[in-house]
């Protein structure tokens, strides 16, 4: 396995310990931070490569503390967790992701949600962190600012958004046609013409 996909993996993993972590806590509400480490690892399973990831759960929190996703309350001599207000809604940002990339209706409404995007060059993070998040949720390039996805997917384009604070630089839009969209089709696993 070369260094990148090394990398990659690496980046991955940690991205499902941090839903993992976010959706323990946003589950239990308030949770004692010693009850944590078990939550997340029930969540994401017993192998070998996430028991190795128990001794970072520590750094998970100091990292959702940091981007103000959580916050931490000592009662009693314990000290407990909470999803702040940031961290429900990447709570929401990655359920919908989830949701997307995993739910596929039975049939095909024969529409195209496209995502169009014109984000300045001084926001060139929040457009790269668009591009990754759409990308991650199954969402097709068909341009370098245009995307598509076949499935309903308004409420994750808005939470994007609105946690990218990109909303008026996105358009959102359902169209009934694609010119030449075989390969599209071919892609998602659609019913040719």
């Amino acid at each position: 396995m070369g260094s990148i996909e090394k990398g990659a993996r690496k980046k991955r993993v940690r991205r499902n310990v941090r839903t993992a972590a976010l959706v323990a806590i946003g589950t239990a509400g308030f949770i004692a931070t010693a009850a944590v480490a078990p939550n997340i690892f029930q969540l994401l399973g017993k192998t070998g490569a996430l028991a190795r990831l128990k001794y970072q759960t520590k750094g998970v929190l100091t990292r959702l503390k940091l981007k103000g996703e959580i916050e931490f309350e000592e009662r009693d001599g314990k000290k407990y967790v909470r999803l702040t207000e940031r961290g429900e809604e990447a709570l929401a940002l990655g359920q919908q992701k989830m949701l997307l990339s995993t739910a596929k209706p039975r049939k095909w409404d024969r529409r195209y949600r496209l995502v169009m995007f014109d984000v300045p060059e001084k926001r060139k993070k929040a457009r790269d962190r668009l591009r990754s998040q759409m990308q991650g949720a199954g969402f097709l390039r068909v341009q370098d600012s245009a995307w598509v996805h076949p499935y309903d997917c308004e409420e994750f384009v808005a939470l994007l958004k609105a946690d990218l604070r990109i909303g008026k630089d996105v358009l959102y839009a359902v169209v009934e046609e694609i010119e030449n969209d075989g390969w599209i089709r071919k892609h998602f696993g659609l019913p040719l013409k």
